[in-house]
């Protein structure tokens, strides 16, 4: 299962050119290794072939719009863990140091819980460990599979197929709906005084105080 689990997590990496050249060949090892069944080949076969149908323009805007406009569908496995807490920091360390320990090394600007480094450290692995190790993360790739379901993507094949590999089954479960970014990354009111939290009631004027110094210059300090 080495190659298929390298061919998937090439098909999750950002569609450039160098991965849009290949996509014949990755169709050609997951058919060659035959470690998935044949109605998962099936479903990986038609997102190789909307891929390489589209632009090269057209494919990473869907892609992008796909798996970086919303926590649902991340490709960061901490992310659906752990969110923004600080229990992130130690999980990514402890994962960092889990592939050190196998002799490998992370890119700089890479992240350890990026779904297609994850499936690189894996197809290292012997199978049975590969399998548990897939397992382990069998929660995770089933809240993906079922974000990307809802949204009829082909790309919920890849978490399909590697719970597959894990020998369990890609079951949708109840997925949230993400917040529009708008709202997600709203700054509060520079103003967030008492009638901006609901202490005030619409009907009524506010009382506003002003008050002016006698000399502006007292309290200046240069």
């Amino acid at each position: 299962m080495s190659t298929t689990l390298r061919v998937l997590a090439r098909l999750l990496a950002y569609p450039d050119a160098h991965v849009r050249d290949h996509l014949e060949e990755m169709r050609a090892a997951l058919h060659g290794e035959n470690a998935l069944g044949a109605a998962r080949l099936a479903e990986l076969d038609a997102l190789i072939a909307g891929i390489g149908s589209q632009s090269e323009i057209d494919a990473e805007a869907d892609y992008v719009q796909l798996f970086d406009s919303g926590r649902r569908t991340s490709l960061y496995l901490f992310e659906h863990v752990h969110g923004d807490s600080r229990d992130r920091g130690p999980a990514l360390i402890d994962l960092a140091q889990t592939y050190e320990k196998a002799g490998l090394f992370l890119r700089e600007g890479e992240m350890p819980d990026h779904l297609p480094v994850v499936l690189e450290y894996a197809s290292t692995q012997p199978p049975v460990e590969a399998r548990a190790f897939l397992g382990e993360i069998a929660h995770i790739l089933n809240v993906v599979f079922s974000a990307l379901d809802k949204r009829g993507s082909r790309y919920a094949s890849i978490p399909g197929a590697l719970l597959e590999l894990a020998g369990e089954k890609a079951q949708p479960v109840n997925v949230p709906d993400d917040e529009p970014l708008d709202e997600s990354w709203t700054e509060p009111a520079a103003f967030d005084g008492c009638s901006a939290n609901g202490q005030a009631r619409a009907d009524q004027p506010q009382p506003i105080n002003l008050v002016r110094r006698d000399n502006p210059a007292k309290g200046v300090r240069a």
